[in-house]
């Protein structure tokens, strides 16, 4: 496994292949827009968001990585934008709705912190870690792998978990979902799934323009 991931990895991303993974070089618009289509995403990911994930996973990948979880807080509430990506088979294996924090902003996400307090989301690469049974229910924890965006997701409790306000039901009621205290809120009917899926270090990014 740990060459075809690494295969996969200088196929796309042009990474040099040796005994062990050297630096690995910024992917060009190219190779992401190639794997881009391969994977089928026109229509459904922002192509932006993909790119800017990418070039992270190519920066933060060890050689057991395959999948990638991408969060594009650029779209709003009311769709989409929670998805999980298998590069080694080149499958979108699931995209679902999440909440963002209340201080980011209503319908989309606007603001974003590291900072205690702030309710607002972070951006950035985070790894998964390990699950837990929380206040939240079955949730997940996140350590922020960028200092001073995002490496203060412990110390704030920031983890994936389920929430009422973060089904799509709720959209028949007001025009967007409800919002989290800065987690990544999914739907509850799916919450365990994607926890099961994603649990154990694997990498997510949190897209999003802050207009703060």
């Amino acid at each position: 496994m740990y060459k075809v991931v690494i295969l996969i990895l200088s196929l796309v991303c042009g990474v040099r292949v040796g005994k062990a993974v050297e630096a690995l070089p910024e992917t060009t618009v190219a190779s992401s827009f190639q794997l881009y289509q391969e994977l089928g995403l026109r229509g459904e990911v922002n192509f932006p968001a993909f790119e800017q994930a990418l070039k992270g996973f190519s920066r933060y990948a060890s050689g057991q990585d395959r999948l990638l979880v991408l969060i594009d807080y650029t779209k709003p509430s009311t769709e989409k934008r929670f998805y999980i990506l298998d590069l080694l088979q080149k499958k979108l294996l699931l995209s679902t709705y999440v909440a963002h924090g209340r201080g980011s902003g209503d319908n989309y996400a606007v603001a974003f912190s590291n900072r205690p307090g702030s309710y607002q989301s972070s951006l950035g690469f985070f790894r998964t870690g390990d699950t837990y049974m929380g206040k939240n229910g079955y949730s997940l924890f996140l350590d922020g792998l960028e200092k001073g965006i995002n490496d203060k997701a412990r110390e704030r409790a920031i983890v994936v978990h389920g929430a009422n306000y973060a089904d799509p039901a709720v959209l028949k009621g007001q025009q967007r979902l409800g919002r989290s205290l800065g987690c990544p809120a999914l739907p509850p009917d799916i919450s365990k799934q994607v926890i099961d899926t994603i649990k154990g270090g694997v990498l997510l990014y949190i897209y999003g323009l802050n207009k703060a």
